[in-house]
């Protein structure tokens, strides 16, 4: 078909992938050339003529965590309009699962998308020197490719004023696991803004970002005194909400609770959760579209980090501190 239309085979697969990389007059050629042979531009003869699979994987570190929803979506919404095929990957929180997938990945798949990786920096150095790879939420030194993050950390911050405006003045971070990139970043923020506003912040954790770790941690945020709790992210904020409850602790007229990322069903427990709203399915399409533009074999480009803000949705579950 190349040879039939006058182009280069590289020509030929943009021509027929993303036309508006060459021109349409070439376009034209290609396409009526490839009429003229019957030809189908099926994934696998996209393969076989370009050495490419075609296909990204967007590995996930829990895939029942509504958090991933909104990325699933955004990244799927991109890798479609790019003509690539989308793989999901489910790791169970589990760092040598993220080191399985990505071995038994690396010659199956063009690229790979690490949501909310739990390796190490070394780790995670090594592998994007093996497969062309984006991490979104995480990101760390001497990383050449490119990312995507979620400032979750300014959000718990301004979720800490927001309580602080309402009189609190001993407030937990009940936080998420230990390997998690983004929990150390906000312990580190919540920290200094916690000697700004003059609020002792106990710091409790590490726990399973599930719901079924919540029962513990509103236990422990009951015994260390606090009158108000961030925790890491909604599904553990929801289990906190109905141990409380069945404790008798009011929320919010004896505790405050604040969640983070909005997750679908964050306004519809009682009491409504205030929570950090996260970008979810920008932040999906954004690391789709760093992606892409890696493997693009005429444009390449690794691109600076995209940071996305963070905002808090008040609702009922934060209110003024008990006198």
């Amino acid at each position: 078909m190349a040879e039939r239309s006058g182009v280069a085979v590289s020509t030929a697969s943009r021509a027929l992938t993303k036309p508006g990389r060459v021109s349409e007059a070439t376009a034209q050629r290609v396409l009526d050339a490839a009429r003229e042979l019957g030809y189908s531009a099926s994934a696998a003869g996209r393969a076989l003529s370009s050495g490419r699979t075609w296909t990204v994987a967007l590995v996930v570190p829990d895939i029942t965590n509504p958090f991933f929803f909104g990325v699933i979506r955004g990244t799927q919404s991109r890798l479609r309009e790019g003509g690539y095929a989308h793989v999901l990957v489910d790791t169970e929180e589990s760092v040598e699962a993220e080191e399985r997938a990505l071995r038994s990945l690396r010659r199956s798949v063009d690229g790979v998308i690490l949501a909310a990786s739990r390796l190490d920096d070394d780790s995670l150095v090594r592998w994007s020197g093996d497969i062309p790879l984006v991490t979104l939420n995480r990101t760390f030194p001497a990383l050449t490719s490119p990312s995507v993050v979620i400032d979750t950390p300014s959000g718990a911050v301004q979720a800490l004023e927001h309580l602080a405006s309402l009189g609190h003045r001993r407030v937990a971070y009940a936080g998420g696991p230990r390997t998690s990139w983004s929990d150390g970043r906000r312990r580190t923020a919540l920290a200094e803004a916690a000697r700004r506003l003059r609020v002792e912040l106990t710091a409790l954790g590490p726990y399973a970002p599930q719901r079924e770790a919540g029962p513990a941690a509103a236990d422990a945020v009951v015994q260390s005194g606090a009158t108000g709790v961030l925790a890491f992210n909604d599904l553990l904020a929801f289990g906190m909400l109905e141990r409380l409850e069945h404790r008798g602790v009011r929320v919010p007229d004896e505790m405050s609770v604040v969640g983070c990322d909005d997750v679908f069903g964050a306004d519809l427990v009682r009491p409504s959760l205030t929570t950090v709203r996260a970008p979810l399915e920008k932040a999906g399409h954004h690391a789709a579209e760093l992606l892409l533009a890696s493997l693009d074999p005429v444009h390449p480009r690794a691109g600076a980090p995209v940071e996305l803000p963070t905002h808090l949705v008040v609702r009922e579950s934060s209110g003024p501190a008990p006198s």
